[in-house]
């Protein structure tokens, strides 16, 4: 099955004012990729339109062959059709919500949100509110809402900024054991070069994404996204 394609363009508004977001390439599936690229880059605005919570000015994203955006075939699936999970880097959980309130919002029921807390390692702790959680319980239950709805992708987004470096490291394991158990297409954005090394298998950066589409033939003339070229992520430096 083909990963994530994306051949896309927005403008941004950033403190320098109004500048051109564009960024092609593909994301392999059933592996974590990674998106590398200082603050301001683009990233999240990536992972905003692949999950389809922003809409690019032009362009193409498709999953497994199945198109979620064109603007040449105006067509733009809702996010709740694209089966992708978003963790947030403020993880966005709703404080009045338990943490199985939080997971059950947007899961398939109620077995699916026990699963995911159970995944994570959150099931006794389903009845605690957001503001009763530590830093690294807060991101656990962030993941649990995400994979409660049993997505086909999982977006994460810097989802260990919050943290200090040894509960990143140690959650970044845990995770990384966590996606290669589920076998789940992920894609992880960061400037960080120690998430990208422990939980990703490639790295991309959003300069080579920028050149891809720069030098991608219109859409019409050949297939809308190229494979991004692959960075080691131990050659990796960034941030």
């Amino acid at each position: 099955m083909d990963g994530i394609e994306f051949r896309i363009r927005k403008t941004l508004t950033g403190r320098g004012g109004r500048f051109p977001f564009r960024a092609a390439g593909r994301f392999a599936h059933g592996r974590v990729s990674g998106f590398a690229g200082p603050s301001g880059s683009g990233k999240t605005t990536l992972l905003r339109t692949l999950a389809g919570l922003e809409k690019p000015d032009a362009g193409e994203i498709s999953f497994g062959g199945e198109t979620w955006f064109s603007s040449g075939n105006r067509r733009s699936v809702p996010a709740w059709k694209r089966s992708a999970g978003l963790v947030f880097q403020d993880y966005a959980l709703f404080p009045h919500l338990s943490v199985l309130g939080n997971a059950r919002f947007g899961a398939v029921d109620r077995e699916a949100a026990e699963e995911a807390l159970e995944l994570v390692g959150l099931a006794d702790l389903r009845s605690r509110r957001p503001r009763e959680l530590s830093g690294g319980q807060r991101q656990r239950a962030a993941l649990a809402r995400a994979l409660a709805a049993r997505p086909r992708v999982l977006l994460l987004d810097e989802p260990f900024s919050a943290l200090d470096e040894e509960l990143r490291a140690r959650l970044a394991d845990e995770l990384g054991n966590l996606l290669a158990r589920i076998g789940i297409t992920a894609v992880l954005v960061s400037h960080l070069r120690s998430d990208l090394e422990r939980l990703c298998s490639s790295v991309a950066t959003a300069a080579e994404a920028e050149r891809l589409f720069d030098e991608a033939p219109p859409a019409r003339e050949s297939r809308s996204s190229i494979p991004l070229r692959i960075v080691e992520a131990k050659s990796l430096y960034v941030g």
